[in-house]
């Protein structure tokens, strides 16, 4: 009877509710702590889907009302771009080139601050003018 007893309280609610929970917030720490480098990192093209490269990259943090620029980064010869120091969870990025003009904003919202993020779409500018 005793014996049974003890065997069901670890069965009980109480015990399993409470320890899921434990588990899960463990689970998400380690998981920001793994992935909280400040990285962000994508890629420019033109209108054919063609890379970008020494287009300048802006990465606009959101303040008290609007976006501020707080950073840059110029692409490399396949397009891309990494910034290494993002600290906010609200970003936006914008893509600018001579003879492109400018891309449109692309909202980027990370669930925590310095969360890595890699575009999964590239930026895109309009078809270089003739």
């Amino acid at each position: 009877g005793d014996q049974r007893m003890k065997a069901r309280s670890w069965a009980s609610r109480w015990v399993i509710v409470p320890g899921l929970l434990a588990s899960g917030i463990a689970f998400w720490n380690l998981y920001v702590a793994v992935h909280d480098n400040g990285l962000v990192e994508g890629a420019v093209v033109d209108g054919r889907g063609q890379a970008v490269a020494g287009a300048t990259v802006l990465l606009l943090e959101r303040g008290f009302v609007t976006h501020q620029e707080r950073n840059r980064a110029t692409t490399d010869a396949a397009g891309a771009f990494r910034f290494t120091d993002n600290r906010s969870h609200s970003i936006q990025l914008e893509a600018e080139a001579p003879g492109f003009g400018r891309s449109e904003r692309r909202i980027v919202r990370l669930w925590f601050r310095s969360q890595d993020a890699r575009l999964t779409e590239p930026l895109r500018l309009p078809v270089p003018r003739s």
